[in-house]
């Protein structure tokens, strides 16, 4: 590929198609887009493949922790760069490149500030290729190597919530605890964490994620309405399951997730920030880490699980696991099945069969 010179059109690809693999999650485009171009007008921002890197250089995930229907949340660029700043702190050792956690409407772009800011180069490599909902779920089966620290560092909120922390434990401890600091925060914070070799990312990470997140951007951005909806599951191989109006939806933020479901006549969505599962007359129709969305039906526009509203127009596509560049952490059932648990469905009957 050699490394390319990020421009406002491949950011705004980059923010679309990430919407879409977001899955539900993954952030509101509005934010991608401002931080897309905050980025652009900071410095030049420059891609390279992990198979441009030396496979000992160092790479750190950035990421945003939280619910994003959270009335109070509040994080801002300056946030992200301030969890960077804090992790180098506990660290101590250099890092050679920028990672996303995931992509997603504002987790695809969420490392690019800090990028332009520092010179680091972003890396055509996420922890997952598609948006999930725990901070583990996003570090690559790290928690598996009995000897890894995890250095995690998040800042985020306003005024008297406004929170930054540092931490190195465990994974499960250290993701715990930034679970808990967003809650206190308002709901959202930005975390700079979990350094590793670009061999190990390669291996258990998703190569590719942010350039097939630039290149499902371009197929739904170069068409329009029915057709755009048509391009996104050409692209992706998946298709459309069903088009109405939401009869029905419910939403709850708990413990810094949002958790709901959507009715769209006979067909019905759970949510755990993603949507989980999809089902018609109670059939299971498809199950995360299959790839669900919602479009506008009109519009095409990508249309997160926490923005849906009751009597609004919507297309939910579906493309299968297999189509998908995932992290080695979605087919961990030990990482899926605190899903049953929240959402009340069953989730690892169907993945691992």
């Amino acid at each position: 590929m050699g490394k390319i010179n990020v421009d406002e059109q491949m950011m705004e690809y980059a923010v679309y198609g990430g919407a879409v693999l977001g899955g539900g999650g993954g952030g509101w485009i509005e934010d991608g887009l401002q931080l897309g171009r905050l980025a652009l007008e900071v410095g030049p921002l420059h891609l390279l493949t992990a198979d441009e890197m030396d496979e000992d250089a160092t790479l750190l995930t950035t990421s945003i922790v939280g619910a994003p229907a959270a009335k109070d949340k509040h994080v801002k660029p300056i946030h992200c760069l301030r969890a960077m700043e804090l992790l180098g702190e506990s660290f101590k050792k250099p890092i050679d490149g920028i990672i996303v956690n995931e992509n997603g409407a504002n987790t695809t772009v969420n490392g690019w500030f800090q990028a332009a800011i520092t010179g680091l180069p972003i890396i055509d490599l996420a922890c997952n290729g598609r948006a999930h909902p725990t901070s583990i779920m996003g570090a690559m089966n790290l928690h598996e190597l009995p000897e890894y620290i995890s250095h995690q560092a998040a800042a985020g909120g306003r005024g008297n919530q406004y929170l930054e922390v540092s931490v190195s434990a465990t994974i499960e401890q250290t993701s715990s605890l930034i679970r808990r600091v967003s809650v206190d925060a308002g709901g959202l914070v930005a975390v700079a964490r979990n350094p590793v070799t670009v061999k190990y990312a390669r291996v258990n990470g998703a190569p590719g994620a942010i350039s097939q997140a630039i290149e499902l951007g371009e197929a739904l951005l170069t068409h329009k309405g029915e057709s755009a909806i048509e391009a996104v599951c050409s692209k992706l191989g998946g298709r459309v399951v069903a088009v109405g109006e939401v009869s029905e939806f419910a939403i709850t933020t708990d413990r810094g997730w949002d958790v709901g479901h959507v009715t769209i006549g006979d067909y019905e969505l759970t949510f755990w920030n993603e949507y989980m599962t999809l089902e018609q007359d109670g059939q299971r129709l498809a199950t995360f880490p299959d790839l669900i969305m919602t479009l506008d039906a009109r519009t095409a526009h990508p249309v997160v699980s926490a923005a849906i509203t009751k009597g609004q127009a919507v297309a939910v596509i579906h493309v299968p696991r297999g189509q998908l560049i995932l992290s080695t952490t979605m087919s961990n059932p030990t990482l899926l099945k605190p899903i049953e648990d929240v959402i009340g469905k069953s989730i690892n009957s169907y993945i691992f069969k």
